[in-house]
């Protein structure tokens, strides 16, 4: 597998939705978090963008949230979260595992997914992600697995205070199973709040402590 080809297009891509201004509907608004959706091109369903700012740089934030060292620690919606094969030193294959969610109605769900981290001019620091086939693991039936289409973080320094970031979210999954579309459309954009807002407090006691 062309794993450079492959994180190429999919940097492309979450560029390319970072600069798309046109057709995006704001359908949650919570924690100082707002989240829109469109139809995906990707599958039959919608991408979900969430942003909100953030009161630390790129260059901390990003680790902290890909990383499993961290991300282990503040991710409530992650029941494991682990690195399976580091490709180099900005690449590497990772598998999750989630909670079930909304009291069962959606059960644990696994991927596994090709994720790059690419900077840009500007301080702009981004993930960018897209599930994979890799042998070694299996669908398991302890979970249904799911399949991220190309999804990301966009993680750039505000101008008027450098110290302080927009985040923003993309994330287009398929979540495998029998879900009605009404079950998912209610789960995406509390999961987006919920990722940026646990991102926050967690950059803020991980600071505490240290």
């Amino acid at each position: 597998m062309d794993y450079k080809k492959i994180t190429d297009e999919i940097s492309e891509k979450i560029l390319s939705y970072s600069q798309d201004t046109s057709g995006w509907r704001v359908i949650k608004v919570s924690k100082n978090v707002t989240v829109s959706s469109k139809p995906s091109k990707e599958y039959a369903g919608n991408i979900y963008r969430g942003e909100g700012i953030i009161e630390e740089v790129p260059s901390k934030i990003i680790p902290f949230m890909y990383l499993p060292e961290y991300r282990n620690k503040w991710d409530k919606a992650l029941k494991s979260y682990s690195l399976l094969e580091s490709i180099d030193q900005d690449t590497g294959i990772y598998h999750s595992v989630t909670h079930s969610y909304g009291m069962g109605l959606i059960s644990s769900r696994d991927f596994v997914d090709l994720l790059h981290v690419k900077a840009y001019p500007g301080g702009i620091l981004t993930t960018n992600s897209i599930s994979v086939e890799y042998s070694s693991c299996p669908p398991t039936p302890s979970c249904v697995r799911g399949r991220n289409n190309p999804c990301g973080y966009v993680c750039s320094p505000l101008p008027e205070n450098p110290e302080h970031s927009k985040l923003v979210v993309f994330i287009q999954p398929e979540l495998g199973g029998m879900l009605p579309c009404s079950v998912v459309e209610t789960a995406l954009p509390t999961t987006l709040v919920n990722l940026i807002t646990e991102t926050r407090a967690g950059l803020k006691s991980f600071k505490d402590r240290n």
